[in-house]
């Protein structure tokens, strides 16, 4: 459907540039920002990088363990039906921290294990489960402590003062979080009534 979206309004611009005369400026805009998009792919490739590799290491010398273990009562609180020691409370406390750490990309193969061993515990059934819907809100709202991408974004295109972004996107990801949280929490509790 995206594609269908994507493609009317490329065609639109193209027609409108044509009927004004502005074909010219059309071809210069997109050249310019193939180019641009190909310098932030670069960028940030190095960002994720750098960041994955950090996480990775933190993996192998037991930090991420460490983590998780303390992530435990949490995980528990909010995925009450999952059991202990499933697969998937490794998955979501990875992907929690990763998150939390300003990773998302980090994130994405622990969320994509996560969701499956969920999946496999609702019975693979076409309705998602209450913990496959918490998981989801917790994974979009996303608590960052450091947002990676956005300072890498802001450093990329000339920002004075990259990581001025750290408080706000805290804030604003602590409440989106919170609000997450009391929602999938007040569901399951009305859901059951």
């Amino acid at each position: 459907m995206l594609n269908y979206i994507w493609g009317i309004m490329i065609l639109i611009g193209v027609v409108t540039a044509s009927f004004h005369g502005t074909m010219g400026a059309v071809n210069t805009a997109f050249l310019d920002s193939t180019k641009e998009a190909i310098d932030l792919c670069i960028f940030m490739l190095g960002v994720v990088g750098m960041w994955s590799g950090f996480m990775k290491v933190a993996e192998n010398t037991g930090l991420i363990k460490a983590m998780s273990d303390r992530l435990g009562w949490f995980i528990r609180w909010l995925f009450p039906t999952i059991p202990r020691g499933h697969k998937a409370n490794a998955y979501i406390a990875t992907n929690i921290i990763a998150n939390i750490f300003g990773l998302g990309w980090a994130a994405t193969p622990s969320g994509l294990m996560a969701m499956k061993e969920l999946d496999e515990l609702n019975g693979k059934r076409e309705v998602a489960s209450d913990d496959m819907c918490t998981f989801l809100i917790l994974n979009i709202s996303s608590l960052q402590l450091i947002p990676i991408n956005m300072i890498g974004y802001r450093s990329q295109y000339g920002s004075a003062r990259p990581s001025a972004i750290i408080v706000p996107a805290l804030i604003a990801t602590l409440v989106s979080t919170l609000v997450g949280i009391v929602y999938a929490k007040g569901k399951r509790k009305f859901s059951r009534s």
